[in-house]
């Protein structure tokens, strides 16, 4: 692991995103670290897929010293109460194995080769050299791609297009959006925003597909309630919330799920939705820097966090709505993560639910269900969402958890691209009403 860690580092430093000096750099560059440069791809060959569901707090306690162990065993998602999947490597697997029958955990194969499985989520990836105009939502496109696509909007849709920069990541990327907003209205009265968000876990990737292709449909559709709805709000929308972590995705390890900065232990990342200052770390998050669900040291331990917070503290506009794009489960969730006490709105927000979770269905009956965090999935404080709900004071505020359904729990993560724009049109329609009824709600018409 350590050896792992190193060798990232150097990676880093060699293949960009430092402002090292060319003298260095060509001192630096060797065999090894050009063969880095290429591309060092972590692979899952027989790792098994296992499903458990732990049921008392005891064999949750026998299984969470392996979040620090991340070469044997790696947990697909937070540790709970209830099913949670995880990879064995070959090497730990009977041993793995009789440790649960101790325990009383039963596990369940899912699969018994996740690189095999894994190699069948890969896309045709974004040509280098191809034009912005090119871009589809027909496969996953690269973090570069999609920041080249933002900006060529601006050039196709001027004085309606700008992009904006929430911070930096951890390497020194730009965390990129989009601000569309029309002009003024026959009322001429200033408008809200409303804040899109994706990305925040890497390995997610549909999140920042439907972030593009929603933002799309404002700018193209000829549907006139969602000209309605790009004319009513100011709209910033965010596809990459962890840039660092999109890209080792790419590059290195398809199931990253943190960002990328070094930790304790030699190990790398925070869970950048346990991160935010509010409630953090007070439950379903964890102190080991090596877990998935890390908190990080404290809140706002990480720039890209820390920055995106700041940015949305200082928008013109006050935040009507925020959103956030996850996978997966086909939920639908509001706050509170960190008690199971409902917000003190939370009748208008099961009204608003309800009429998105309608949305939702009409076009191909994709069926969603949800609630509050605590209650719907599990215990979960320090999101971007509770921190937008409980100190930015934005009192429409949402996180999808998009498809597939929970039920597919290890093909989740990697989506077939045909899949997403049936995701982006099923969203956007869920969308539509979501900002229909919470306008209703506050007696505000829509243009």
């Amino acid at each position: 692991m350590q050896d792992t860690i190193q060798r990232g580092s150097i990676k880093a430093l060699v293949c960009g995103h430092s402002s090292i000096s060319t003298r260095m750099k060509v001192l630096l560059v060797s065999l090894s670290l050009l063969a880095l440069c290429l591309g060092e791809r972590r692979t899952f060959k027989d790792y098994r897929v296992y499903r458990l569901e732990p049921q008392i707090e005891e064999q949750l306690e026998k299984l969470r010293p392996f979040e620090a162990t991340s070469e044997k065993v790696i947990f697909l998602n937070d540790l709970h109460l209830g099913a949670i999947n995880v990879l064995v490597s070959p090497s730990f697997n009977e041993q793995f194995l009789e440790l649960l029958k101790i325990w009383n955990i039963a596990p369940e194969l899912l699969d018994a080769n996740a690189q095999e499985s894994l190699s069948l989520d890969i896309e045709p990836v974004a040509d280098a050299n191809r034009r912005s105009d090119d871009y589809s939502w027909t496969e996953y496109h690269e973090l570069n791609d999609t920041h080249r696509w933002m900006q060529n909007l601006v050039e196709k849709n001027p004085g309606i297009v700008s992009t904006f920069v929430a911070g930096r990541s951890y390497e020194g990327r730009e965390l990129l959006g989009l601000r569309i907003r029309h002009s003024a209205g026959s009322d001429g009265g200033e408008r809200q925003a409303i804040f899109l968000e994706g990305g925040m876990h890497a390995r997610e990737w549909i999140s920042p597909a439907t972030a593009t292709y929603f933002a799309n449909q404002l700018l193209s559709s000829q549907q006139p309630e969602i000209q309605s709805l790009a004319r009513s709000y100011v709209w910033y929308i965010l596809p990459h919330a962890n840039p660092d972590g999109y890209v080792y995705t790419h590059s290195t390890n398809r199931l990253w799920r943190k960002t990328r900065s070094p930790q304790a232990k030699n190990c790398m990342g925070t869970d950048p939705n346990r991160n935010w200052g509010f409630h953090w770390n007070e439950v379903g998050a964890s102190d080991e820097p090596c877990s998935e669900s890390y908190a990080g040291r404290k809140a706002f331990s990480e720039p890209e966090t820390e920055s995106l917070s700041q940015y949305l503290m200082t928008l013109p506009e006050p935040v009507f709505m925020y959103l956030s794009l996850h996978s997966f489960s086909q939920l639908l969730l509001y706050p509170y993560g960190h008690t199971s006490s409902l917000p003190e709105n939370h009748r208008q927000l099961e009204r608003i639910f309800s009429a998105a979770l309608g949305g939702m269905k009409r076009r191909f009956g994709t069926r969603y269900t949800g609630g509050n965090v605590y209650d719907a999935i599990y215990p979960a404080a320090g999101s971007s969402m509770d921190w937008a709900y409980g100190v930015l004071k934005t009192k429409y505020s949402f996180t999808y958890e998009l498809r597939p359904s929970g039920y597919s729990f290890w093909t989740g993560f990697r989506l077939p691209a045909s899949q997403i724009i049936p995701t982006g049109q099923e969203t956007t329609d869920s969308l539509v009403e979501m900002v229909k009824a919470a306008a209703a709600i506050e007696g505000y018409k829509l243009q």
